[in-house]
């Protein structure tokens, strides 16, 4: 009998070069939800190169509505499922901190969840999947329906990050590894030797140096733009009050924020650790981020996070924070919230140039919401705290934080902590069992270039043949992703 697949398509492209060799490989039925651009609907309509047994296109199914929301419906709803959807709604950057065009009303956020709780509900219903599968999820729609389908049972397939660099990890979404029991035979410089190859910081160079830096693209951008039907402004809640004045007018605006703050940067951070101190490390998150706004909730204020680690360092201790070099794609952050915390009497704010190897050998401690950094510091033998399950929780040097109020104890608890590195050593080759080896940020670069004028414009026609090159351009990868997801399907019907 033929495996029923349910995919989440989004704008990216990569699921969909993923489910075209799934289908070649392995007998199913294709089912997706598609959250894309009306220009990208096109595409999918006419295309002929995957055979979906149905698709529903998300934005089709949200509409703006004076009727009144079903808070009943919601309320069931959240038990049903045991989900929190205002922890979802709040930290959604459409409705709430990071839209600069248009106020998202208490009533159009509740109308939004009761019509997608619906929908979802309905395809679920409707489909039946033995599987789901979704990109990495990182709108609260995305991440709802994929906590859905687990609450029903159903076997969920994401990606998931291993923090090394392109090795990568399809699991559940709430695996937690076991710390492999047997003495392993890597030495110190083995180790440093991985570290090296699958330093996450080269996959963010690699990044910075492509996505949105050719004028030329930018140019063919606002030019294919300006000369378009802007449609999604009536169908997508997403592009609500994205007129094209408006966004060309917050374009300007923007461009002339992101040079003053990066002066005020360039001025005003530090460039050279001050090694008078003893310091704890506390690299900043990207904002606005998966990583903070569904992986830790109750952590996206950065600057009181910052605030807090300070006020618990023992008196001889100070705070080192970093800013993260691609928070240049979002125009940096506020010039207030630099001050804020310079004027710190314990912290200092380093520029984002600063050698991050460098600091992680001087330094006691590193604190991270949930970043790569935790992981790191075990290479340099370096404990650390973080706010938020990762996949190196299981590290012995490392501390989840359980609570504010633990900082203080916490802080003192790890500064005593000493690393073993045979259990960094135990932790790789747990990786290394449970993960591959794949190049996902250069062909997201090479989707980004071929289709997006380099990452500026989302809403983008997308030409069959073009997409057909793409695809026999990329066939090794592509093959590669649906022969692992292949795998774990295999895999979870035999251990039902």
């Amino acid at each position: 009998m033929s495996d029923k697949i349910l995919f989440w398509l989004s704008n990216s492209l990569v699921p969909f070069g993923v489910i075209k060799f799934i289908q070649e490989k392995h007998d199913c039925e294709i089912f997706a939800i598609a959250d894309i651009t009306d220009k990208q609907k096109k595409f999918y309509e006419h295309q002929q190169i995957v055979k979906f047994k149905k698709i529903w296109y998300y934005h089709d199914f949200i509409a703006r509505t004076s009727k009144k929301p079903d808070l009943e419906y919601l309320s069931t709803f959240e038990k049903k499922y045991d989900v929190n959807l205002w922890l979802l709604a709040i930290n959604e950057r459409f409705f709430f901190r990071f839209n600069n065009f248009h106020k998202f009303s208490n009533h159009e956020i509740l109308s939004i969840l009761e019509q997608e709780c619906k929908l979802f509900e309905n395809i679920l219903d409707e489909t039946n999947p033995d599987f789901a599968i979704t990109g990495y999820t990182t709108f609260h729609h995305d991440h709802l329906f994929f906590e859905m389908c687990k609450s029903k049972g159903i076997k969920t397939m994401m990606f998931q990050d291993t923090y090394l660099g392109n090795r990568r990890m399809i699991t559940e979404g709430t695996e937690k590894l076991d710390l492999k029991s047997h003495p392993s035979t890597r030495t110190t410089i083995n180790l440093q030797n991985f570290h090296k190859k699958y330093d996450a910081s080269k996959q963010g160079k690699e990044f910075t140096k492509i996505f949105q830096n050719s004028k030329i693209n930018l140019l063919k951008a606002i030019m294919n733009y300006l000369l378009s039907n802007n449609t999604n402004v009536k169908t997508h809640y997403s592009y609500y009050g994205r007129s094209k004045f408006n966004v060309l007018l917050k374009m300007f605006i923007y461009t002339l924020k992101t040079k003053y703050r990066e002066f005020f940067i360039k001025k005003y951070l530090s460039y050279k650790i001050d090694e008078s101190h003893r310091f704890v490390y506390f690299p900043l998150h990207i904002e606005e981020e998966q990583v903070l706004l569904i992986g830790a909730p109750f952590y996206t204020n950065q600057f009181e996070a910052i605030s807090n680690i300070a006020k618990s360092l023992p008196i001889d201790y100070k705070l080192l924070v970093k800013e993260h070099p691609i928070m240049k794609f979002r125009g940096w952050r506020s010039i207030s919230f630099y001050k804020k915390v310079m004027d710190l009497p314990n912290v200092q704010f380093l520029h984002y140039s600063v050698n991050n190897d460098e600091i992680l050998k001087k330094c006691s401690l590193v604190i991270t919401i949930s970043g790569t950094a935790g992981l790191e510091a075990a290479f340099y033998q370096k404990p650390s705290i973080i706010f938020a399950d990762t996949t190196y929780s299981i590290l012995p040097s490392v501390y989840r934080l359980k609570s504010v109020e633990e900082l203080p104890h916490a802080i003192r608890k790890s500064l005593q902590n000493e690393v073993n590195l045979m259990d960094v050593s135990r932790y790789v080759d747990t990786i290394n069992e449970n993960s591959f080896e794949c190049d996902l940020t250069s062909l997201n670069n090479d989707m980004q270039n071929y289709f997006h004028y380099g990452g500026y414009l989302a809403d983008v026609e997308i030409q069959i043949e073009k997409m057909k090159i793409f695809l026999n351009e990329h066939t090794s990868t592509f093959e590669q992703l649906a022969n692992e997801f292949i795998k774990k399907i295999n895999y979870k019907k035999i251990a039902k």
